[in-house]
């Protein structure tokens, strides 16, 4: 009888640990789920400051590039070279500096943001879209072309020939499969897709820097493209000839197709449906970090008529180590 109080306090007592250790439990889940859903938010506001910051630095591009277009109109020998405005890159740089320069913008207390970017010339590269005509045919010269450019850029050699079997397969594909209720058959849009077809990427990572899959057939801009390609643009000339086309070109652009070939052998063929020395299709990079948040995204975009349209965009979004 007098160890009945005794057991009945103990009860209690443990009755009480275990109600206390049940708040303490809710409430440290309230308390990371609030602190989660915080750091959610932080997030997605960055991520909008960041997708609207872009936004901006890319229609300064496309002012950029539509008024090189209106200088070079008014020049009479419109061409596009590395040595005009747009190719230059920003360094990365904290984005208060750029808002400083504007006497309408208040940079003390701002976004504490890093951004950097760069213009290049989508058509410095050799196009693949020109290796299959609308007819779903392979064209003979621009396999060729290919052909020469996969042997300097050190790939297997029939990866020329494996790339033109995967568009041509694609190309006819969709075109069977357009009569079909389910829809057409998604072609290759971009370098990377044509892993899809086969391709493995050891020879992608090869040819990137000398080619492309740009949306329309496009001619290479003899002003802007590595000797490598050039030797793939034009027909029957050494790589001793394309490095003097490039040396060439840095002491004064190619304003015309005829000053190209006037450093050219008779034998070399300078096509105007393969070379130009103007620029339609351009890429556009940005990159913006805020704090441990970076957005990067690339843009390409099509200039013709005065006008500067957006074809495609794409965006990544990732945390990085803070410096």
């Amino acid at each position: 009888m007098r160890s009945r109080p005794h057991a009945q306090r103990g009860a209690a007592l443990l009755l009480a640990m275990i109600i206390v250790v049940l708040v303490v439990t809710a409430t440290t889940g309230m308390v990371w789920q609030q602190s989660r859903a915080i750091s959610i938010e932080a997030a997605e506001r960055a991520r909008a400051q960041a997708a609207w910051i872009l936004a901006g630095a890319l229609d300064w591009a496309r002012l950029i590039l539509r008024e090189d277009e209106r200088t070079g109109q008014q020049s009479g020998q419109p061409h596009d070279s590395l040595d005009e405005p747009w190719t230059t890159p920003v360094a990365e740089g904290r984005l208060s500096a750029f808002l400083a320069a504007d006497q309408d913008n208040n940079a003390e207390g701002g976004l504490d943001a890093f951004i950097e970017g760069a213009i290049t010339d989508a058509q410095s590269r050799f196009n693949l879209n020109g290796l299959v005509d609308a007819t779903g045919k392979v064209v003979p010269v621009q396999l060729a072309a290919l052909e020469r450019l996969c042997s300097l850029a050190g790939t297997a050699t029939d990866a020329a020939g494996r790339i033109a079997a995967a568009l041509q397969a694609a190309s006819l594909a969709a075109e069977v499969d357009e009569t079909r209720p389910r829809g057409p058959v998604l072609r290759p849009t971009r370098l990377s897709d044509l892993a899809w077809q086969g391709l493995d990427a050891a020879t992608l990572a090869m040819l990137e820097p000398y080619v492309d899959l740009l949306p329309v057939p496009t001619p290479v801009n003899v002003n802007t493209a590595p000797r490598e390609v050039l030797m793939a643009a034009i027909d029957n000339i050494d790589l001793g000839t394309a490095e003097r086309l490039v040396q060439q070109r840095q002491r004064g652009a190619f304003r015309n197709l005829e000053e190209v070939k006037g450093h050219l052998t008779s034998t070399a063929v300078a096509e105007a449906s393969r070379l130009a020395v103007g620029t339609t299709h351009f890429y556009v990079a940005g990159r913006l970090r805020i704090e441990d948040r970076v957005l990067e995204e690339r843009s390409l975009l099509l200039r013709r008529d005065g006008r500067v349209d957006v074809l495609r965009r794409e965006r990544r979004s990732f945390s990085v180590a803070a410096p």
